[in-house]
């Protein structure tokens, strides 16, 4: 009853409270009240809200009474007992550490202990919490109890919530994260065990870690920072040594203030999950790092690779062991959650190959682990090389190639890089590179070297310190210490290798004086080293920075120079791959680069020891014709002794990558290449260097192939030359010289076939045999050759001719007996000093000779061999040589066509080119080949070679001259002996000068030339050489300048020989030296150089009357004009030598010359206009045989006029004296008197007398005007002009009294004494004058004008004897000019072949000759007074005063019409007339100026010197002949030439 009022109570208190009205509530407090003695307090305050009860009375407050009742409920229903530590609980902590602790061998489990664990907590009420803490940290104390600890953990954690497993590890890892707390390594275990287990989350402990991944982004980058910093300290320059020293004192100080950084505890952990093997949750770690990062803590590496050991032990251990190695195994982990082991190397790569990349350079950490990676990369590379695997695995196999090589290049190298010189890790990677591709491996390089040290702050730092280190090595490197720097340079290298040799390379750029000691001390070298060396000379090379010019862009700059030098040296000497070098300057080639040819050039010459040098002495170039064994000993510079290994490498180097024939034919196209595409805006001088360099690299390099390659090799790989030179568009001559070794080896193998199958000894047989071998081997090429011209070459030489002339070389026409017998004697000499010398041993003599007599025999044999080959040869080129040269069109045409296409472009492809060129041309001849006119072939050689000097580069122009050399070489031998020339030419086909149209070659002797007009020829190319030489040097420009210096060089052995030619060539090099010593001074060197050895031979050189006889015997003069005509329509029995297309060609020349010459070449065209008309118009009436004869007296009549009017010129100074076979040399000239009157005694016939006054007066009148001339040029300008208009009134008077006196004689031509030829000596001057005369013309700067010399140059082939007597250019012109006039004259009469003419005429014209004589006497006494008047004023003059006569006496010669035998005009045909041409000459007379005149009269001066000072030395009788020549002739002669001076002036 109480209760369930109570009940009511309550429910009457919620209502109540609820209503609004106050009362009501009241009365329930009323209500309450009242019923207290009904329902107890206790019950009331049950049931009843603190508020009410507290209205009511029952409590004092509501809520005091509220705390006090939550208070009671929480200690009654929500207080549990559990004790957190072990203090509170001590017994049940004990109980509990005592069970986790037990020996846990037995068949205790997890389970088991587990169950023991819950009723521990149950009884002695324990923190669930602590207790697993408590687990946790037995578990770190026991790790090796994984198996038991894992599972307990596992099943205590379902009792748990998830989080708190994390929560416990969390805090443990925040107690030890104090500045000075060390994260113990077993907790770090434990961690790393439940995170394998996935018994937490990383993301949910790696939260509870330091230091925050900002933290170590921020400390990655301080690192780089710190490495530049130290990379820029060790690239400054410090000047001050204390400051150094003071900043490392504060570094010290600095690094001991830093404190040690706070633990790092996601290292730590991952550390310890390598350790475990847990690669999944260890990479997870590593990618929230920077690169690089963790691994570049030591242990973390460290425990890294020892993962990796244990990954790739059973692969390694099945085929990266090597043999007989027992190596030690490496046990796997006992944990079957750490990755699969590799079996293979698809695992290797799915597995090992992400962990190396995660180690990336500090694999060096660990190099026995860097081996076994390498060495499983042999192994791999083995079974990719080996083909036979199916489509699928060879995709496999590329993708794990591939991968090879991201981790060489991101791991292997850059662990080498920080490993400490370890050169057995470099060999060793070595063994794994070497099966690359060159292609592949210098990718790496380029990688390693530009890229890798970039990637980490102490790669940066290690590049820093190995430039560092290089610099204090080079700086000490001399060639004394050679093998400590180079140990120094090899430890060094064997690291870094890349960064090195970048620097090493810098300075062997600047200082080329290093290359012989860097090649020395690179001895110490790894194979890996040398190969990487390799790479980094071809990327300097390429360096696109670099300029491969010098800045005055002619030549090839030092830097590259040296570079070359270096790889010839360091690749001959050591044994380093070619091919990428090799490939590297073929694609430079492809795209048309030639500089680096210098490089190709210096490796074969130091690999092969094949040289190519223009400076080759005679007697190498001889040695180079021998055989082998020859070559090597005395045809180069260098001894070649130890290139047998060095050429065989460089052999497979080019065989094995296929380089041999493309880099040929790269050279053969790029030679044009060169000039046409290259050379645009390059200097001139600097593509001919080019040209040069591509030229000679091809026939060095040709030269290897066909010395090292084997027949079958060689004949392989070069295609015939048909596809050689139509596909490949290779030039002809690089085409022949690839093939020629091919034909050689093809016919001795032939020839060795054909003796094995007949056992034939003779002689004959052999022969035979060996012909019949060329003609199987050359038929086809004979075929071939066809294509590579027109047709109509076809017509003037066979194919055969063709393909012989390319296909021998000097080896198959001589044999070079002086060159064996001199490296014999040598041997013999060495033998004899062996056996002199005392102190060396026994044994070692023993050898030495030995050697020297195997070598000797060697050479012995070698000779033989030879002399059997050019034998053999032989025989077959004269059963060749009569279908070889056609001559459908005609012989000139022929020679043409040789020289063209033969002998030009051959004779400048080498040096043993140019001899093997002039020693074919003498073969053909010696042959007596039909239709070959050695002759000819001499003269087109000698007499322009202006166009093909101008036209040469530097070394080209070298071996021309050489080929001039062996050409004037020959001609010499024939001119120094009647004997050697009437064997060797006097019965030669070679040697007509009649060419007939039938072909028939035979020996009428009247046809041939004879000894002494041969003499004249040879004197007319003498002549024709200085006339070019002259005109080179007078160009200024500097190819022309250059390429005639070298020239002249060359031949000086045979050239100049005549005196007057060598003093003008002097002379004018002089100028040369002169003018070029501060402009060009390589042109200065030249000319000096020239200079010098020229005055050496001057001793040597002989007057012209020694040379040749002035006056050649008319009969054997006729053949060589007669036959100069045209060989056209009026010329059906003779062919002309000159045709008219050459008179065409030189028409034509002269007019682009005369552009050039401009206005002096007028006054050329005055005094020469004449002479083509005698060349043209003599074949017109060729078919008289009169005109032969009458020929022959205008030729004698010619000179002797020439002569007359040379002394008869006002003009005419010492110098034309000398040129005029007047003058002697000074010693003589005190002989004159004396001689002259000892003639007159001894010639006592009425005829010879009179003939002798007349000279004298002659050249009395002349001499007398010549010295008037110059004193009064000397004492003003005025005066020289008076004389100027005297001048012509005396030649005047001379020229009216020839007319009288051949108008006396009806017509006949009177001739006139006093000629140039006279052999009466200068009459008597006194010799002071004559000398002070000569002074003067000394000091003249150029003994010619190159405008007349221009005019020299393109003379045509003209009158091979006429030509020859122009020692002066007057003598020929007016021996011209003559010849037409007689021409004219006697077109109409028949005369019959003979020389000499009628007794009754030569009888008046000497008693005319007297008359004029003694004239002439009186003048020249007259002369003779005021020249010794004027004698004093003249030494009085400076020499300023000097130079302004020097001038005018010039413009005085060149006035008085001596500047002869220049070039003909475009007017001139062969039908042009006499008359014709006089007018011309007054035209171009009112045309000229004082200019021309005055350049005009330098050529006369030239002239005339180069024909003086020989005349006393003849002998009387000569003298006698002469007079009595002129005597016929003279008088016409005189009198055109006193017309045509007239008009000149």
């Amino acid at each position: 009853m109480p209760s369930i009022l109570a009940d009511v109570f309550c429910i009457l208190d919620i209502e109540t409270s609820c209503l609004e009205e106050k009362n009501k509530r009241d009365h329930f407090t009323q209500l309450v009240l009242a019923c207290l003695y009904l329902v107890s307090d206790t019950v009331l305050k049950e049931r009843l809200d603190p508020e009410t009860l507290e209205s009511l009375g029952l409590i004092k407050q509501s809520q005091q009474f509220n705390q006090k009742s939550v208070k009671i409920k929480t200690k009654l229903f929500y207080k549990q007992q559990k004790f957190n530590l072990l203090r509170e609980e001590n017994e049940g902590y004990a109980k509990l550490i005592a069970e986790l602790g037990q020996d846990l061998s037995g068949n205790i489990t997890s389970d088991l202990i587990l169950e023991n664990i819950k009723s521990l907590i149950g009884c002695f009420n324990l923190d669930p919490n602590r207790v697993l803490d408590i687990i946790l940290e037995v578990y770190e104390c026991r790790p090796e109890y994984d198996d038991f600890f894992v599972p307990l953990i596992e099943s205590y954690m379902y009792m748990c919530e998830p989080q708190t497993l994390c929560h416990i590890l969390g805090f443990k890892f925040k107690f030890y994260q104090d500045p000075s707390g060390e994260t113990p390594s077993s907790l770090y275990r434990v961690a790393a065990v439940l995170l394998q287990h996935n018994l937490i989350d990383l993301e949910d402990l790696y939260v509870h870690l330091l230091p925050g991944d900002n933290a170590i982004i921020e400390e990655h980058k301080r690192e780089i920072v710190e490495a530049k910093q130290i990379v820029r300290k060790l690239t400054m320059v410090v000047l001050s040594s204390e400051k150094t020293e003071e900043k490392e004192k504060e570094k010290e100080k600095e690094e001991e203030k830093t404190e040690k950084p706070p633990d790092n505890q996601k290292l730590g952990l991952l550390e310890a999950l390598l350790k475990i093997g847990d690669w999944h949750h260890a990479q997870s770690i590593m990618d929230q790092m920077p690169p690089f990062y963790s691994t570049s803590h030591k242990p973390i590496a460290i425990a890294l690779c020892q993962l990796v050991h244990v990954t790739i032990e059973p692969l390694y251990r099945r085929v990266g062991v090597p043999k007989g190695a027992k190596g030690s195994p490496v046990s796997s982990l006992p944990n079957k959650r750490a990755p699969k082991q590799a079996e293979s190397f698809e695992e290797l790569r799915k597995e090992v190959f992400n962990m190396l990349c995660y180690l990336g350079p500090h694999l060096s950490h660990d190099p026995i682990l860097f081996a076994k990676v390498v060495r499983l990369g042999k192994a791999f590379m083995k079974e990719f090389q080996s083909d036979g695997s199916k489509q699928e695995d060879k995709e496999k196999m590329e993708t794990l190639f591939s991968c090879l090589l991201s981790i060489t290049d991101q791991v292997l190298l850059p662990s080498l890089s920080l490993m400490d010189c370890n050169a057995c890790m470099s060999e060793e990677l070595w063994g794994m590179f070497k099966t690359f591709p060159y292609q592949y491996r210098y990718r790496l390089y380029g990688q390693w070297k530009n890229e890798t040290y970039n990637s980490h702050p102490l790669l940066v730092k290690v590049k820093a310190q190995t430039i560092d280190r290089a610099k204090y090595i080079m700086k000490r490197l001399t060639k004394e210490n050679v093998k400590p720097s180079g140990r120094q340079i090899g430890k060094l290298s064997h690291s870094n290798p890349t960064i090195l040799f970048d620097y090493i390379l810098s300075q062997i750029q600047k200082y080329d004086n290093l290359i012989t000691p860097v090649v020395d001390s690179l001895k110490y070298l790894t194979s890996l080293n040398y190969d990487v060396l390799a790479y980094c000379i071809i990327e300097a090379l390429a360096n696109p920075e670099k300029e491969r010019m010098k800045h005055d862009d002619t030549t090839i700059s030092s830097w590259l120079q040296s570079l070359a030098s270096f790889c010839g040296a360091i690749f001959r000497k050591y044994p380093i791959e070619l091919a990428g070098l090799l490939q590297y300057v073929a694609n430079q080639l492809k795209a048309g680069k030639s500089f680096d040819l210098l490089i190709l050039k210096e490796v074969v010459q130091k690999m092969a020891g094949i040289e190519i040098t223009e400076e080759m002495t005679m007697e190498q170039l001889e040695a180079m014709t021998g055989g082998e064994q020859l070559k090597a000993e005395g045809g180069y510079f260098g001894q070649i002794r130890n290139t047998k290994k060095s050429s065989q490498r460089l052999k497979d180097a080019l065989l094995d990558h296929d380089l041999a024939l493309p880099l040929c034919l790269l050279m053969a196209q790029q030679r044009n290449g060169v000039v046409f595409q290259e050379g645009g805006e390059k200097h001139l001088k600097l593509v001919g260097k080019l040209y040069d360099q591509c030229h000679d690299t091809l026939v060095q390099f040709g030269g290897f192939l066909a010395s090292n390659l084997s027949t079958e090799d060689y004949i392989k790989r070069v295609p015939s030359i048909d596809v050689l030179c139509n596909e490949f568009h290779t030039p002809h001559d690089a085409a022949f010289f690839l093939s020629r070794p091919m034909y050689a080896h093809h016919i001795s193998s032939k020839y060795d076939e054909l003796k094995k199958a007949e056992k034939g000894n003779k002689q004959q047989h052999k022969v035979h045999k060996y012909i019949t071998s060329c003609e199987l081997v050359m038929a086809p090429v004979h075929e071939a050759v066809i294509s590579l011209h027109l047709p109509k070459v076809w017509d003037d030489i066979s194919p055969q001719f063709y393909a012989t002339f390319w296909s021998l070389t000097m080896y198959d026409l001589a044999v070079p007996h002086s060159s064996y017998d001199r490296e014999v004697n040598k041997l013999k000499v060495q033998m004899k000093a062996i056996d002199d010398n005392q102190e060396m041993p026994p044994n070692k003599k023993k050898k030495e000779k030995e050697r020297c007599t195997a070598l000797q025999d060697k050479l012995l044999e070698e000779e033989k061999k030879q002399l059997e080959h050019v034998q053999r040869v032989l025989q077959r080129l004269k059963l060749e040589k009569d279908n070889w040269l056609l001559a459908k069109s005609t012989k000139n045409e022929t020679i043409t066509k040789f020289l063209q296409l033969c002998i030009f472009p051959r004779c400048i492809f080498s040096a043993i080119d140019a001899v093997y060129c002039a020693h074919f041309v003498e073969l053909v001849h010696q042959q007596k080949t039909p239709n070959f006119s050695t002759l000819l072939c001499y003269d087109r050689v000698f007499s322009d070679i202006i166009y093909t000097v101008a036209s040469c580069t530097e070394n080209e122009a070298s071996r021309y001259g050489r080929f001039l050399c062996c050409m004037l070489e020959t001609v010499t031998r024939w001119h120094s002996d009647r004997v050697i020339y009437e064997k060797e030419c006097g019965n030669y086909p070679g040697f007509l000068t009649i060419l007939r149209a039938t072909g028939f070659d035979g020996g009428n002797k009247a046809d041939q030339l004879d000894y002494e007009n041969f003499r004249h020829v040879v004197h007319k190319w003498h002549y024709k050489l200085t006339k070019a030489s002259v005109h080179c040097l007078e160009t200024g420009e500097y190819t022309h300048i250059r390429n005639i210096l070298i020239v002249l060089t060359k031949i000086l052995p045979w050239y100049p020989k005549v005196l007057n030619l060598g003093q003008a060539l002097e002379r004018r090099v002089h100028k040369i030296c002169q003018e070029e010593k501060e402009k060009r001074p390589d042109l200065y060197a030249l000319a000096m150089g020239y200079s010098g050895q020229l005055k050496s031979r001057k001793p040597f050189m002989i007057p012209e009357n020694e040379f040749h006889h002035k006056d050649p015997p008319a009969r054997n003069a006729v053949p060589a004009t007669v036959q100069n005509g045209p060989g056209g329509a009026g010329m059906p029995t003779s062919l002309a030598i000159n045709t008219v297309r050459l008179e065409e060609g030189t028409t034509e020349e002269t007019d682009k010359l005369k552009e050039k010459s401009q206005g002096v070449v007028k006054v050329i065209n005055k005094t020469v206009n004449a002479t083509p008309k005698v060349t043209t118009s003599n074949g017109n009436s060729a078919s008289n045989s009169k005109i032969i004869k009458e020929k022959d007296d205008k030729e004698k009549s010619g000179k002797e006029k020439d002569k007359e009017k040379k002394d008869k010129t006002p003009a005419a100074t010492p110098e034309m004296k000398a040129l005029g076979k007047d003058g002697k040399d000074k010693p003589k000239e005190e002989r004159a008197n004396k001689d002259e009157k000892a003639r007159e005694i001894k010639e006592k016939t009425p005829k010879s007398d009179k003939e002798k006054e007349k000279v004298k007066k002659e050249e009395k009148a002349s001499k007398e005007e010549k010295s008037k001339m110059v004193v009064t040029i000397i004492e003003s300008k005025s005066t020289a002009e008076k004389e100027r208009e005297k001048e012509p009134s005396r030649e005047r008077d001379l020229a009216k009294e020839m007319k009288s006196k051949e108008n006396a004689k009806g017509g006949e031509k009177v001739p006139v004494a006093g000629s140039l030829k006279s052999p009466v000596p200068r009459s008597e001057t006194s010799e002071s004058e004559r000398e002070q005369k000569r002074r003067k013309v000394d000091t003249h700067s150029s003994p010619s004008h190159s405008s007349t010399v221009k005019g020299m140059a393109v003379l045509p082939k003209v009158p091979l004897v006429s030509e020859n007597y122009s020692s002066s250019r007057i003598i020929s012109v007016h021996f011209l000019q003559d010849n037409l006039n007689e021409l004219k004259d006697s077109s109409a009469k028949h005369y019959i072949n003979h020389t000499t003419p009628t007794l009754s005429k030569s009888k008046e014209r000497e008693v005319e000759k007297k008359d004029l004589d003694k004239s002439r006497e009186r003048s020249r006494e007259r002369e003779k007074k005021d020249e010794k008047d004027r004698k004093d004023r003249k030494r009085d003059h400076s020499n300023s005063d000097r130079e302004v006569p020097q001038d005018s006496t010039k413009r005085r010669k060149e006035e008085n019409g001596t500047t002869g035998s220049s070039k003909h005009s475009k007017s001139e045909s062969p039908s042009d007339s006499p008359r014709l041409n006089e007018k011309e000459k007054e035209k171009n007379k009112s045309k000229s100026s004082g200019k021309d005149k005055g350049d005009s009269i330098k050529a006369e001066k030239m002239e005339k010197s180069s024909s003086g000072s020989k005349k006393e030395s003849r002998h009387d009788k000569e003298k006698t002949e002469k007079k009595e020549k002129r005597d016929s002739t003279g008088g016409k002669e005189e009198k055109k030439h006193h017309k045509s001076s007239d008009k000149h002036r």
